[in-house]
């Protein structure tokens, strides 16, 4: 499944937003302007309609409660409401439509509760609806409000297709340090692991023989990236817990092998990075896939993840990436198109798309490094200093 476009009011940044997504977009934006609130609308709606240990009112908690996710401008229409269009692929205009609001209960708790939901089936130019809600159940037993039937199975029978899509959405900004020195940091685990404290164990979940295939895959890939590379591995220590290795060509056999405390950042990113694109094939959300790794690297990522998002014929992978790298923006293989620009206006975060003159000059050979990515720069950046 594919989603195909989003609708936002009054989340994070961004008061008022509508656009199309594309098989591989890419989203630009300097400092601030939301790009990390874009990617977590999606991570947002994969908390409500996880399984276990999710739901509206955990989603919402972990984000610091409803006044944290709403936009500061929001003042006459204070509801959140997030609309999401599903498609089987970005070519077919059948598949789904789910939109949920949510506003604060204004009594008692004052718990967010859903202010409104809804699902519709699209065919074509045919809108059926599945269910809309609230319905007289929902007013007379008002903690019925305080779940969406996205999270409920007796209630998303009909639509469980889209509750499986957005349980399978991926997200890990891995943060070296954590898994360098994961002994002596410690302390509590955030819900999902976005910053890749259990990257081990989450690698280590996976079947061995799929494990063991998808580390020749990326050891292949290692080889071209990392010099003297020559093998990875994966392995449990005394008290149980699990270590990467990696060999390099080295005179003496043994004095070629590091763990994974002695790797540099950008190996380790690398290997997170590389790990992502071969596992699953839901919805991938890279945040600055850029960051720690050598400017000839970044430079193929966009070609990588191309290759990857249509690794599979019948079902190509989706994947939103947001960057601001000069080097990746630079590459070729970058669909124009799939380019959102995010641009601060007088009341938050606007997304725009490229303009026809912007596209022609894509078609004719410039990139986004020279096109688009100048235009989210600062315009004071030059004056920056510490006074």
């Amino acid at each position: 499944m594919f989603i195909s476009r989003i609708i936002l009011k009054n989340w994070r940044n961004f008061k008022e937003a509508d656009t199309e997504l594309r098989d591989v977009t890419y989203v630009l934006g300097a400092n601030a302007t939301g790009k990390s609130n874009f990617l977590d609308v999606f991570r947002f709606l994969r908390d409500v309609a996880k399984p276990q240990g999710g739901g509206l009112q955990k989603a919402i908690s972990d984000r610091g409660g409803l006044r944290k996710l709403r936009c500061l401008h929001a003042r006459r229409h204070p509801e959140i409401s997030i609309e999401v269009h599903f498609s089987p692929s970005s070519e077919e205009d059948s598949g789904w439509i789910y939109s949920l609001a949510i506003k604060s209960e204004g009594v008692g708790a004052n718990r967010p509760i859903v202010a409104s939901e809804g699902v519709w089936k699209v065919e074509g130019n045919r809108k059926k609806e599945i269910f809309v809600r609230p319905k007289p159940p929902d007013k007379a037993d008002r903690e019925l409000l305080t779940q969406t039937h996205l999270e409920q199975v007796n209630q998303n029978r009909e639509f469980r297709e889209i509750v499986e899509h957005l349980s399978g959405v991926t997200y890990l900004h891995l943060v070296p340090q954590l898994i360098k020195f994961g002994d002596f940091i410690g302390g509590r685990q955030l819900e999902n692991d976005p910053f890749g404290q259990a990257f081990l164990d989450r690698v280590a979940r996976v079947p061995l023989k799929t494990r063991e295939a998808r580390f020749k895959r990326i050891e292949k890939a290692l080889a071209n990236a990392i010099p003297q590379f020559a093998g990875l591995g994966f392995e449990q220590d005394q008290s149980g817990r699990w270590h990467l290795s990696a060999r390099y060509m080295h005179h003496r056999p043994n004095a070629g092998l590091q763990q994974e405390d002695q790797f540099s950042d950008g190996t380790l990113r690398l290997i997170a990075l590389f790990w992502l694109l071969v596992d699953g094939d839901g919805l991938l959300l890279l945040e600055e896939p850029e960051l720690s790794l050598d400017e000839e690297i970044i430079r193929q990522l966009p070609r990588l993840i191309d290759r990857v998002s249509r690794a599979n014929k019948k079902r190509r992978r989706q994947m939103i990436v947001t960057t601001h790298s000069e080097a990746l923006l630079d590459n070729k293989a970058i669909d124009g198109l799939g380019v959102l620009r995010l641009e601060r206006a007088e009341e938050g975060t606007r997304i725009v798309k490229p303009s026809k003159n912007e596209v022609k000059l894509l078609k004719n050979g410039f990139s986004v490094a020279e096109v688009l990515l100048p235009k989210v720069h600062p315009k004071t950046a030059d004056q920056l200093e510490l006074l």
